[in-house]
């Protein structure tokens, strides 16, 4: 199915995504852009006009500003986890689909933190170091296994469930906190609050979610009550650590080593200067953003997000998606489709289905979501909607967003 009355769907892809969701998107005759650095809102906001679908990472900021100036857009793909990245309430307002990957860089980010833990808890980036500069120091001093020391796992979702696992296996000790109920996987245990964590455990990670309460949730206090010696890993979001704070904790010997993955702000392009507080400390790995950048990682993203964009401009499908109902009706032969976003009220799906009755169209099948103030109902009729019934259609009060699909 395409779009009616598009000739082209225009596709803008930003921050060196694989070329894999190029292909995907191209082989549905869409015209694809594609840009390897991040866009500036300034910059986003003129770019944007004519285009339908819009692919980014974690950099760009898509935010209402922007939006208001996307007078053409369908649908963003987010391709990473997160999506603070993108103000979701004024996209949903606007009938903007988000997509993101939320299960596809999932072993990538777990394998860099085990690799990470094991690195500082042997001070290899040290022994590192001094090889580099030509000093021989052979020595076990402060150099552990990681076997029989405790992991503590802040946030315990799709990557932190799974570096828990993995730990396990190496013989460490897990302990978790997470806000929400989940259920511990093997030998977890779950801590009562942040507090009874920090206070037990000799590695800490971070791997939570980038809604803005999480905003500077570890700084000076928490810093203080981790146990001497401690490592500490934020592989999650920039904004959640005061770095002033652990530069503080790392210079005074209270936490042994460190690995930092994402930072308050990160250069849009690459080989731009990058600055941070953590810069030529002992024993800290700093990695721009790499977590979930493996070659793997990538390009399974770019296949899942991209073909979560095709599919909802060919069909209307909004499975997984991250701020619409998730509907997925399947394709009827001979049908045209109706996908009509709408402001959740009583009565809007029998007002369309009377202006359709009223018109002498058939439906040929249904399927009506809601989440939250926003509903979308996708209908397959017999024959294409004639501009009077979509002028009708359209000028609902509760209408968001109609788009004819066939």
């Amino acid at each position: 199915m395409a779009p009616i009355g598009d000739d082209k769907i225009n596709v803008l892809l930003l921050e060196n995504i694989h070329p894999d969701a190029t292909d995907v998107l191209s082989s549905a005759g869409f015209k694809v852009e594609t840009y390897d650095g991040a866009l500036g809102e300034g910059e986003l906001a003129e770019r944007i006009p004519g285009v339908h679908l819009l692919g980014i990472r974690s950099t760009t900021q898509l935010t209402a500003a922007v939006l208001d100036k996307a007078t053409d857009l369908v649908s963003v793909g987010a391709f990473c986890i997160g999506t603070n990245q993108i103000d979701l309430q004024a996209a949903t307002k606007r009938g903007i689909a988000v997509f993101n990957a939320p299960f596809s860089n999932t072993r990538s980010v777990v394998e860099l933190a085990i690799a990470e833990i094991i690195a500082l808890t042997r001070r290899l980036t040290d022994k590192s170091r001094d090889m580099h500069a030509g000093i021989w120091d052979k020595s076990a001093a402060g150099s552990h296994e990681i076997r029989g020391r405790r992991l503590g796992i802040v946030g315990y979702g799709n990557i932190g469930s799974q570096l828990s696992v993995l730990a396990e296996t190496l013989g460490m000790s897990v302990y978790f906190f997470d806000i929400a109920d989940k259920l511990a996987l093997g030998n977890a245990v779950r801590c009562s609050s942040i507090e009874e964590l920090l206070e037990s455990v000799d590695v800490v990670t971070l791997h939570v979610d980038g809604r803005p309460g999480n905003s500077g949730m570890f700084g000076e206090a928490e810093f203080g009550r981790m146990r001497p010696g401690s490592i500490f890993l934020n592989l999650s979001r920039g904004f959640l650590v005061d770095h002033v704070a652990l530069r503080k904790h790392i210079e005074s010997g209270h936490v042994a080593g460190a690995a930092v993955d994402v930072f308050p702000q990160e250069p849009k392009r690459r080989g731009e200067p990058f600055e941070s507080e953590l810069r030529g400390l002992p024993n800290v790995i700093l990695t721009p953003h790499v977590g979930g950048s493996t070659e793997e990682a990538q390009q399974d993203i770019g296949r899942f997000v991209a073909s979560k964009l095709r599919h909802y401009a060919n069909d209307g499908n909004t499975s997984l998606s991250v701020n619409l109902p998730e509907l997925a009706l399947p394709e009827r032969a001979g049908t045209h489709r109706l996908a009509h976003t709408h402001v959740n009220t009583p009565g809007v799906l029998a007002t369309i289905n009377g202006v359709l009755a009223e018109h002498g169209v058939n439906i040929e099948g249904q399927f009506l979501g809601t989440r939250g103030e926003v509903g979308y109902v996708i209908t397959d009729i017999g024959a294409p909607a004639e501009a009077d019934v979509v002028r009708v259609l359209l000028d609902m009060p509760e209408t968001i967003r109609l788009r004819q699909l066939s």
